[in-house]
Formats: structure tokens, sequence, C-alpha cells
């Protein structure tokens, strides 16, 4: 185990320590945030600039009180470095908490809340998700041998979340990793190899198309029904939900038919001043596959235009390269920058249950 200076003398973070206490000074700051934790390496971190991703935080062995195995202990002390955290978070964009005492989903729930964050409600989304107790749902439920692509999550909507979390309750048999992966090294990677598809994509944006059924399809990976889907057995208020959400329906006979676009392809993260790969583009183009929907179908450019397989290919392989996949273990809490990471899951030999929860 290693401990580094886990706080960087930076304009942002001086920004958080002066909002912290007027009176604590940063060393003080810094000091008390690495009694609490201690920075751990594991093989399948990648570095960008010095910078390693993602961080990975253990209980400080030192520590007689973090180290317990006391959930409640954990959570206060979340409290207490709430503001080190998020300007942590902003830094990194990822952080795994491993080897904390979080065993259960309640446990997970008093976790989520403890970091102060908005509740974001999963309308919109195409996974199929069954909600297991307060903020927390399962993760996506598609069968264990599928793939699930990367994606950032709810791209396909205007309404998504800026941060979620994952917990690892139960680890798979074998495989079922979190792959993640920075977005905006993708983004500069494609806008350097395919400059006339980056611009295209940032004048028209994206389409995604998918159709829906009554109920959620839990064979496939995106088989949530319409019901689900807006949170309502009443199509008018489906309707209304998904014009709140700039989406159009058309009903048929078994389902509905949504269509949502054009949205941008790409985002600005303006809280660090740089371009993100923001949209489900390979996800839906190579994952939205069922008996009702074709993937090739379900994006296109905003004005209509087919996209070329070959680029959303090798997109993929960009994807897959700069990924980091690191195993799960039982009681594994992952925070994700949804602005700035794009997130995917390998198939695995169950048993496997991670949850997640959804942050504004």
């Amino acid at each position: 185990m290693q401990t580094r200076k886990l706080l960087r003398k930076t304009s942002y973070h001086r920004e958080r320590l002066a909002l912290a206490s007027a009176s604590t000074s940063a060393s003080v700051f810094v000091n008390m945030a690495e009694s609490f934790v201690t920075e751990i390496k594991v093989r399948q971190q990648k570095t960008y600039n010095r910078d390693v991703f993602p961080t990975v935080l253990s209980p400080n062995p030192n520590n007689a009180i973090i180290s317990s195995d006391d959930v409640s202990v954990f959570t206060e002390a979340i409290r207490a470095h709430k503001l080190w955290l998020q300007s942590l978070l902003h830094e990194t964009c990822a952080i795994l908490f491993r080897g904390f005492p979080v065993a259960t989903a309640y446990d997970f729930n008093e976790v989520v809340e403890a970091f102060g964050f908005e509740e974001l409600p999963y309308v919109g989304g195409a996974a199929p998700r069954t909600k297991v107790v307060g903020r927390v749902f399962t993760a996506n439920e598609s069968p264990p041998d599928q793939k699930i692509p990367f994606h950032h999550e709810m791209a396909q909507v205007p309404k998504f979340p800026s941060k979620l979390f994952f917990f690892c309750e139960v680890e798979p048999g074998k495989g079922g990793e979190t792959p993640i992966v920075l977005s905006h090294i993708v983004y500069e990677r494609m806008k350097e190899k395919y400059p006339e598809f980056v611009e295209r994509l940032e004048e028209f944006g994206l389409i995604y198309t998918r159709v829906l059924g009554e109920d959620d399809d839990p064979t496939s990976p995106i088989g949530r029904g319409w019901k689900s889907t807006f949170l309502t057995k009443d199509k008018s208020v489906a309707e209304e939900r998904a014009a709140e959400l700039g989406m159009k329906l058309e009903w048929l006979e078994d389902g509905v038919k949504t269509i949502m676009g054009p949205i941008p392809g790409i985002k600005v993260d303006k809280s660090r001043q740089r371009k993100t790969w923001f949209n489900s583009m390979v996800a839906a183009y190579t994952g939205w596959e069922d008996e009702r929907n074709d993937p090739i179908k379900a994006v296109t450019f905003g004005d209509g235009k087919p996209l070329p397989a070959d680029i959303i290919y090798d997109c993929l392989k960009i994807l897959n390269e700069e990924s980091v996949a690191i195993p799960w273990q039982k009681g594994d809490v992952l925070l994700l920058d949804n602005w700035a990471v794009l997130h995917s899951r390998r198939p695995f030999d169950p048993p496997r249950r991670v949850l997640a929860s959804l942050c504004k």
C-alpha cells in the first residue's frame, strides 16, 4: 500500500478547501483525509499525464476507527470529508472504494446518502432494473452471457445523471467486470483519426430509435418496457413524460417506437474545459438488438443518414484499448463522474449481483 498526497495544489482544490472551512488550512485538511484513507495500486490501472485512473481508496490501516466493521463509521467519514472526496472525483473522474464495511444493499444506500447528491429518477433509460431499497436498484439485468457495450449512462436522453454509483454485493464467479474509460481520451483519439466523422457528429448529433414492449423483457439488454421506462401504466402520462425528454412516441399494436433526437453526440465538460465522447452510439449500434430492434437502425446521424460501420467498430476498438477493467470484489463501491467516464459490462459466470444508484 502507498499513500500519496491526494490533494493537488490547484485553484479548484483551493476553492474547495476554502468552502470546507475558512479557518482550516490546506495541510490540516489533507492530513485529515489521509488519516481516513490510503490509496492503493492495482494492476489494471492506467496513467495519463501522471494521473492514475481510477483512484482506488482503502481504509487507512493505522486508523482503528475507520477500519472497523461498522458502516456508520464509514458514512460519517464520508460526510466529514465530502468536499475533499468531491474534489478528488473531479480530478480523477472515478474512485473505487475497496475494503470498507459495505456488505448489503442497505449499507450501500447509506453510503450513497452520505455523499449528499440529489437522486435522479430512472426515467427514459433502456436497461431493465429492479428497485432494491431506498435509492438503490439493480444494474442492467440482461443475461450473463451478454456483453453491455460502452456508454455514458442515459446519454440518449437530455436528463442524465452527473454521477453514478455501483456496488458489488456478490462477486462474479468469473468475468463480469465493469470496464471504464475516460471519455475525453476517446474524443481526442477519434478526432485525430476521423476528423470529418467527428465534425459531422458535432454538427448533426445523433438520433436514437428504440421499440419498447409493454412490459420488461429480461432476455434483452434493452428490454425495459414502456410502463417501467416512463413509470406509468397510462399512455397519456407516458406521452407527457416522453415530451418532457424531447422524445417522440409512435404507438404500435404491441408496444411503442421511441425517437430521441437529434441530440448531441459530443458534449463539453465545462468543469474541466474539455470535450467528451458523450453518447451511446457504439452501445446502440452494436448492442441494441432483440426481437424488436435492429441495432443498425437504432442510431443514425441527426440528419437521418446512417453511421459508417467501419468507424463505429474502430471506435469500439479504441474504447477497449483505453479501458480499465478491475475485477469486482465483494463490498467494492465504484463512484463515477458520468460527464467524464463511459462504462460497460463484460459477460460473466453467475453468481453476480451489482447494484447501482444514479445522482443528478
